[in-house]
């Protein structure tokens, strides 16, 4: 388990991370989610012992990262996968990070073997690809075969079938009873893989729950109904704390109430439904919705004032 209690990390005026609580549980893959900016980075690397907490503390299993007795054993992590030195072959490298940690050789083919770059062992990284390089990075955050695992933008860089396979490989690490913590830019990818979802803005805390009610709690979440009498049915379920809106196809989108909800007003009434669809927001919107408070740096029409100014100020000096 990840414990982060008070989490805080200033650099010079500028709050990074301000005032972070929460806890990875093993079990399930959790997501970590957050505009740019917003600190995810900061946060693991706190994780990892690599930036010193301004205030606070996080620790995995009980312990901070530096007083853990074997590092590798208990916590792999990706977080650049290109920081390779790029003249060694990918067996080299990873037997090199595997004799720092006191691990076998043999690991270091059963990790080749796992990620699938058994037969570009002997191949120089620097003539890698993106994928390449993160199937890499992956294998080492495994060679210690440990209990919990952090794993920042995994997916970059890889094929269709490379996404599959890592999303797979997370979600049987999790169910292993091991600790996964992920953090995504692709919404899509991160709502098929994760189980729980924690979001940040602007250092801070916005969301930390099962990705079901995240999407569930999402204004954008709604119910459809198609109903004969559609007209009255929307004035009780009004009555009853419902948000009510009638399309130009005559049904009615329904905010406030769910689908039992609606059915046992429309049986108690002896209103006809046709249709009683819940409609669960995606994650996308659920995050836009939830961080448009928090983002740093938007595209036209939506800029913030002083990026606004710095970019005309650009524009007028180029033109000089």
């Amino acid at each position: 388990m990840i414990t982060a209690r008070e989490l805080t990390k200033k650099y010079g005026g500028t709050t990074a991370v301000n005032g972070l609580s929460f806890d990875i549980k093993p079990g399930v893959v959790t997501g970590f989610l957050g505009p740019n900016g917003a600190g995810k980075s900061t946060t693991m690397r706190m994780i990892l012992g690599l930036d010193a907490p301004s205030g606070g503390s996080v620790t995995v299993n009980g312990k901070a990262y530096r007083d853990l007795p074997a590092p590798m054993r208990e916590v792999g992590a990706l977080l650049d996968a290109k920081a390779v030195h790029g003249a060694r072959t990918a067996y080299r490298h990873l037997q090199w990070v595997a004799q720092a940690g006191g691990i076998s050789r043999k690991r270091v083919d059963e990790v080749l073997d796992t990620v699938g770059l058994t037969e570009v062992a002997g191949k120089k990284v620097g003539n890698f690809s993106l994928g390449m390089y993160q199937r890499l990075g992956i294998a080492t955050a495994l060679l210690g075969d440990p209990p919990t695992l952090l794993f920042d933008e995994p997916v970059n860089g890889l094929d269709p079938e490379g996404i599959y396979w890592i999303r797979t490989l997370m979600q049987d690490l999790a169910a292993e009873g091991r600790t996964v913590f992920v953090s995504s830019h692709l919404m899509n990818e991160m709502e098929e893989t994760a189980a729980h979802v924690i979001v940040i803005g602007r250092g801070e805390l916005i969301a930390d729950m099962p990705m079901a009610e995240l999407t569930r709690q999402s204004a954008r979440s709604h119910v459809r109904v198609v109903s004969p009498l559609a007209g009255e049915l929307a004035g009780a379920l009004e009555k009853a704390g419902g948000t009510v809106t009638k399309l130009d196809d005559g049904s009615l989108t329904v905010v406030g109430m769910d689908a039992p909800q609606i059915g046992d007003l429309a049986l108690e009434r002896g209103l006809g439904l046709h249709e009683l669809t819940p409609v669960r927001a995606s994650l996308e919107a659920a995050f836009m919705d939830l961080t448009k408070n928090s983002v740093q740096y938007r595209s036209s029409g939506g800029a913030p004032q002083q990026l606004a100014e710095t970019v005309r100020a650009l524009a007028a000096e180029g033109t000089d």
